[in-house]
Formats: C-alpha cells, sequence, structure tokens
C-alpha cells in the first residue's frame, strides 16, 4: 500500500487531516484543495426555519460543512435542542460531528451518498407521521434528490431546504495541477465529491488526457460514472468519502510498485 502517491483534493482542512493519517501508513501525498468554501450570510429563510425547528419530524445534513454550519446555528437559536428529534446525515464523517454535539444522529453503514440515506428504515419511520416536516442543510446548487424523493408519491413530506455555504475552485495557475503530479511523482488521485471530480476536470485542462490515465479514487458509485463520462480510465469506487473507506480502497487495490 506504500506504493501510492496521491493527489488530495478535498477542502484544506480535510487534506490535512487526511494526509497525516495516510503518512501513518506511510502513503505519500501532495494536497491542492479543489474546494473552497465560504458560509453564506443569514436569510430570512433560514432564520424562520431555525426558529420552528422543533416541529420538523427530521433533520438532513448533506455535509461536513453543512454539519459544522448547522451546529452554529443551533447554538444561536436552541441552546437545548428540540428533545426526540431526528437527524440524519449522508456520511459516517458528517454524522459524527452531529453525533459529538449530542444529537441523535442516523447515517447509512453502506455507501456515503443520498440513495444509501434514503433507503434507512428510520428515514421512514420518521417520516411515518401525517403531514410530516423535513428540513434539509446543504451547500449551494446541490443535488435535488433527497428532496424530491422526501415529496414524492409514498412519502408526502414538506421540505425545506436551506443553503448554508457555496463551494468554489480556488484560483490556481493554469498548470498547477500537472505540475504538482509530475514533481511529486503522483501516481493517484483521490476525490471525494462529485462538484470536486468537476473541479478537477476542469483545473486540468488540456493535460487532463494524461492525467486521466492516472486511477482515480472515488466516494460513491455515482461519482464513478460521472469519471467515467468524464473519460476517466481506471476509477476505483471507495464506496464511502471517509478515509477509512479510502484506506480500505487502497489496500484492496493493485497499487504500483514501490
Amino acid at each position: 500500500m506504500s506504493g501510492w502517491r496521491l493527489l488530495l483534493t478535498r477542502p484544506a482542512e480535510e487534506c490535512a487531516a487526511l494526509a497525516a493519517t495516510l503518512e501513518e501508513q506511510r502513503i505519500h501525498s501532495a494536497s491542492l484543495p479543489l474546494l473552497a468554501i465560504d458560509a453564506l450570510a443569514e436569510t430570512p429563510q433560514q432564520r424562520k426555519a431555525m426558529l420552528k425547528l422543533d416541529r420538523y419530524a427530521a433533520v438532513v445534513v448533506v455535509s461536513k460543512p453543512a454539519a459544522r454550519l448547522a451546529l452554529e446555528l443551533l447554538r444561536r437559536y436552541w441552546p437545548q435542542t428540540p428533545a426526540g428529534q431526528a437527524w440524519f446525515s449522508v456520511g459516517a464523517a458528517t454524522g459524527a460531528i452531529l453525533a459529538d454535539y449530542g444529537l441523535d444522529v442516523s447515517w447509512p453503514v453502506a455507501g456515503d451518498d443520498s440513495e444509501a440515506l434514503l433507503a434507512l428504515p428510520r428515514l421512514a419511520k420518521a417520516l411515518s407521521a401525517p403531514h410530516p416536516e423535513v428540513l434539509i442543510l446543504r451547500g449551494e446548487g446541490g443535488r435535488e434528490l433527497i428532496a424530491e424523493t422526501l415529496r414524492g408519491r409514498g412519502r408526502g413530506a414538506h421540505v425545506d431546504s436551506l443553503e448554508l455555504y457555496r463551494r468554489y475552485l480556488p484560483d490556481y495557475p493554469h498548470d498547477r495541477l500537472i505540475e504538482l503530479v509530475r514533481s511529486e511523482r503522483l501516481n493517484a488521485m483521490v476525490v471525494s465529491s462529485g462538484q470536486g471530480l468537476q473541479s478537477l476536470r476542469e483545473l486540468a485542462g488540456f493535460d487532463w488526457s494524461a492525467l486521466r490515465e492516472l486511477p482515480l479514487f472515488v466516494p460513491s458509485p455515482r461519482v464513478a460514472e460521472m469519471a467515467a463520462a468524464l473519460g476517466a480510465k481506471r476509477i476505483v469506487d471507495c464506496r464511502g468519502a471517509g478515509t477509512a473507506a479510502l484506506l480500505a480502497a487502497l489496500r484492496d487495490t493493485p497499487g504500483p510498485a514501490s
């Protein structure tokens, strides 16, 4: 496993934490954060939703940035969180942030994606009451699958979605990516979301024809399909966006010689 030399593309703080863990496993990495995060200003809609938080049968948090910002809102509006409220997260890492705060949170064991979350029996139970209300906390321009499914036939929930932050590609020189890959002799790339993959492709530009030959570790079947559509040649689905899922994939994937 130590033969891997990985390009990490998560937001800066997450890259630093992942790089430290990889170093413990004697895996070399170099970081190029492809997603920067800015919190959005509070809106009247956000304030209204938070003031009626106790009315929601379920609160769904789709990412780690959304979880951190959600806790800031809770401290501001609800020093004592509503008793018995069911919280849900798309992945284990997001769920751990909420659980550490003391929230009653559930997440799918197999898979860090919206499809796995929607299959949770506890979510169905939380929405079994007549006319349930759901709050989704996410980033700007996120997927609509969760909201559309919960509003659809058989669920019939009223869904409010709050956008708490925006993600964007930092401003890098056009050749920064390929130069880093070459100078660090990187032999694989890691992305943790569909937007991260899109940023990778955008920054690569004309160099994508070379970079797409490298093994690409992705977090879910959906992102694997996106990578295939972009022409990536060796795609490894980690079945999760967390560090443990990546390490398991690295162990299970034949790597380059040390």
